[in-house]
């Protein structure tokens, strides 16, 4: 398998311009953010040396950290950092400290600013399970072993975005108030994303909404079915969400790429990474324009930051999408996914996937035992 990877990684590298250098924006942002993302770029530029890609990065402070120093959570040098690059790869924002502001200035006001600036509205979050987890699941292995699913993500758009949203006093009470706003286009561009990501796996889309009680949803679904008609080849089906969130306890084999909304799709990527075993091994891209950003889905996890507990697993995955998503060398994805296959088949586990009989390791150790299997 390595020889195989690895030639694959020679062969795309002859049709990469020569000279070429990636340039990577880095923000590592809150929490265990700093400590995953340095062993995440250790990987990177281990990959990069033994293939001869030129890589190039370069920090710069988003989230809580940029509050602290700057008094807003998405810097114009660092906005400009990110829109100047060839990637982003990011760790997490957010924590207890800064919950007491005001929304527009919080952490992941960073996220969203980033997302909207780099026009980023498709997130993909692969829920795959390595055979040697099966058991860190709560569910049974023969429920879950073999499982291979893409959330795909509607990123700037739905009730995360949408206006009017304040909180206001009347009558003496509180009422706060979202708006769920989707227009066409960007259904139609999150869904041809979808159906072309399908066809280069086996070909299955469900459509994830809540046409039976909102408009939003009504309009998802048919432009959706509508947009399917390019793709006979791929099969389309509708779900609603609650129906969804059971489906994938119950029998989550039945996916192959699941389409939703933004609110849905955060709720339901969450539910199946936990299919797992853990939160901390799944990665995610989020594309559509010229700069995708990289970053693992889970938080900044403040009660086990600066202990060497965080799991760097996923974030690690995520620098094989940048490899494979921004700089088309999927061979070099290829062979960080099999150098962790390696070492969790050596028993190794973090914390968050540990049980009894196997080999604790912390953040540092567990990527330089992903480094020795780096060829």
């Amino acid at each position: 398998m390595r020889q195989a990877c690895n030639e694959t990684v020679r062969k795309e590298m002859q049709e990469i311009i020569m000279g070429k250098t990636y340039k990577i924006a880095v923000f590592p942002g809150d929490g265990i953010g700093k400590e995953i993302v340095p062993q995440a770029l250790r990987v990177l530029n281990a990959v990069a040396s033994k293939h001869n890609i030129n890589i190039k990065s370069e920090d710069a402070l988003i989230g809580g950290s940029a509050i602290d120093e700057f008094g807003i959570p998405l810097p114009e040098d660092s906005l400009n950092l990110a829109l100047n690059s060839d990637a982003v790869l990011l760790g997490a924002v957010g924590g207890p400290k800064w919950e007491g502001l005001d929304y527009s200035v919080r952490p992941e006001r960073a996220l969203l600013g980033l997302r909207e600036k780099l026009r980023l509205y498709g997130n993909l979050r692969p829920v795959k399970l390595f055979s040697a987890l099966a058991d860190a699941s709560s569910l049974k292995r023969e429920v879950i072993d073999g499982i291979d699913i893409m959330v795909i993500r509607e990123l700037t758009g739905g009730i995360y975005f949408g206006k009017p949203r304040w909180i206001e006093k009347t009558d003496g009470q509180e009422k706060g108030i979202n708006t769920e706003v989707y227009t066409t286009s960007e259904i139609e561009r999150i869904a041809r994303l979808a159906f072309e990501v399908a066809r280069g796996r086996r070909k299955n889309v469900c459509s994830v909404d809540k046409a039976n009680v909102l408009e939003s949803s009504e309009l998802w679904r048919r432009i959706v079915s509508n947009v399917h008609k390019e793709y006979k080849d791929v099969e389309l089906t509708h779900m609603y969400v609650d129906n969804c969130s059971m489906q994938l306890i119950r029998y989550p084999k039945q996916f192959d790429v699941i389409l939703t909304t933004n609110m849905f799709g955060d709720i339901l990527s969450d539910e199946a990474a936990m299919l797992t075993g853990s939160i901390g091994m799944l990665p995610s891209a989020s594309i559509g324009g010229d700069v995708a950003m990289y970053e693992p889905i889970h938080g900044s996890a403040p009660d086990i930051a600066g202990q060497d507990k965080a799991n760097p697993i996923a974030t690690i995955l995520s620098v094989g999408m940048m490899f494979k998503y921004s700089f088309k060398i999927a061979g070099a994805c290829s062979v960080i996914d099999t150098a962790v296959t390696r070492v969790l088949e050596k028993g190794y586990r973090t914390p968050d996937i540990w049980s009894a009989g196997q080999k604790l390791t912390g953040t540092r150790e567990m990527t330089d035992l992903i480094l020795n299997e780096i060829e």
